[in-house]
């Protein structure tokens, strides 16, 4: 297979951590199963730009068993796990393209090696595929069926191409689908960032100040399971409902310069740029203690931070990086100088210290990326170059199979029930 990876023996590895994710993962499996005997994706090509994760690896294995031929790279240099590469690569025969710390040269080399492959579907989280597509390989535009798109990030930036008349490919949102954003980003989320910063730093949550920047869902299922650790949790917002909701929900909400006095803990959840800047470092208590979990590492000005820092301790601790800020004099009182504690180089925390979403909410999440898929495959003669949403159908039947999978049973209409809702004439 054609491959840029770290290391083909770290396979047996990483084909065990697959193996663990898919006994979690029963819809994607049954998806499989189906896709196995009916192959929808005979002849196509899908490139995918994804964590590379152990999750991923099945999902690129449910699309290869669907007759697709796969490429993986990943959607972020700092999120892929080695050993799952090898496994995809040298135990199911997949191309994957994707090594961990990978530098920016070689992300981008990764990305263009995706689009050098001709798919004719593509797969992405965060737009960067699907923007290097608008930029350097425009004329490769019309050759693509379709996309998926499985972030916040990435449907803002697609929307936006869509919004200036420039979308150059018909867009699926998997990420604003219920099956994804209600539980994906809410639970899936919430966990791992929680795991993630404990995982950097093996802090005591409860009683800390944890300041959460965002409230949508990925910042209310964070600060949800910052509360349940016993933390004394804050949100930021610029929305003024999702603000509302968050006082209603028993949060304490105000703006990031008043939060950045009192925080011991700040987590960006936001899709957006500067979020915490020059402004808010300076008025951070010493050892305070700063993430990102959002999908870019733009959301924490790491520059200005730089520039203000008279010193930094890389790997102060594994995955934590030491900022000294304040007076460089010689002269200057040391009580005037501080220490911020930056996680994963400002990168998404959950999947550079920890490993991602719980492959039981990314069942769901991939089911959904895997049958839009299918629907483009199917359906792409029709598509036009504008942002769907998942058709409420697949959606419906994968919370079908996942509660099956649960054990969970719920209540049916009777005929009685259903004509009741559908009428007009009955009243008080």
């Amino acid at each position: 297979m054609k491959h840029d990876i770290k290391d083909l023996k770290l396979a047996v590895g990483g084909k065990k951590r697959v193996a663990w994710a898919a006994k979690d993962m029963p819809v994607l499996n049954l998806v499989k199963v189906r896709w196995e005997k009916e192959k929808p994706f005979r002849g196509v090509k899908l490139a995918a730009c994804l964590h590379v994760t152990a999750e991923t690896a099945n999902l690129m294995r449910t699309l290869k068993a669907g007759g697709a031929q796969v490429l993986l790279c990943a959607a972020n240099p700092l999120s892929t796990q080695d050993d799952v590469a090898a496994a995809l690569v040298k135990e199911y025969g997949i191309n994957v393209f994707a090594v961990h710390g990978e530098d920016r040269a070689t992300y981008y080399s990764h990305l263009r090696a995706a689009l050098n492959f001709k798919p004719n579907i593509t797969m992405d989280d965060g737009a960067d595929l699907l923007s290097l597509l608008h930029t350097e390989y425009k004329k490769q535009a019309k050759n693509i069926w379709g996309s998926m798109e499985e972030t916040t990030t990435g449907v803002i930036r697609l929307k936006a191409l869509a919004r200036d008349g420039k979308l150059a490919v018909p867009i699926i949102a998997v990420n604003d689908a219920k099956t994804k954003n209600l539980f994906d980003n809410r639970y899936g989320t919430g966990q791992s960032t929680i795991d993630g910063i404990i995982r950097a730093t093996d802090i005591l949550i409860a009683g800390k100040n944890v300041v959460v920047a965002g409230y949508g869902w990925c910042g209310r299922g964070f600060a949800a399971r910052a509360r349940g650790l016993g933390a004394k949790v804050i949100i930021t917002e610029v929305d003024k409902i999702k603000a509302l909701e968050a006082c209603l929900d028993g949060f304490q909400v105000m703006p990031m310069k008043q939060a950045a006095k009192v925080g011991d803990l700040f987590c960006t959840l936001t899709g957006d740029i500067n979020v915490i800047s020059g402004e808010h470092f300076k008025l951070m208590k010493n050892h305070a203690i700063v993430a990102n979990s959002g999908h870019f590492d733009v959301e924490i000005n790491i520059p200005e931070l730089k520039k203000m820092a008279v010193k930094i301790n890389k790997n102060a601790r594994n995955n934590v990086d030491e900022y000294v800020v304040g007076p460089s004099s010689a002269k200057a009182s040391a009580g005037k100088k501080k220490s911020i504690y930056l996680l994963a180089e400002g990168r998404l925390v959950n999947l550079v210290a920890a490993e991602g979403h719980p492959a039981s909410v990314m069942d769901m999440s991939f089911a959904t990326q895997a049958l839009a898929s299918e629907f483009v495959a199917k359906n792409y003669k029709k598509l036009t170059k504008q942002v769907y949403n998942v058709p409420e159908k697949l959606e419906e039947w994968i919370a079908d199979l996942k509660l099956k999978a649960m054990g969970v049973k719920i209540d049916k209409l009777t005929r009685e029930q259903e004509k009741y809702l559908r009428a007009w004439e009955t009243g008080t």
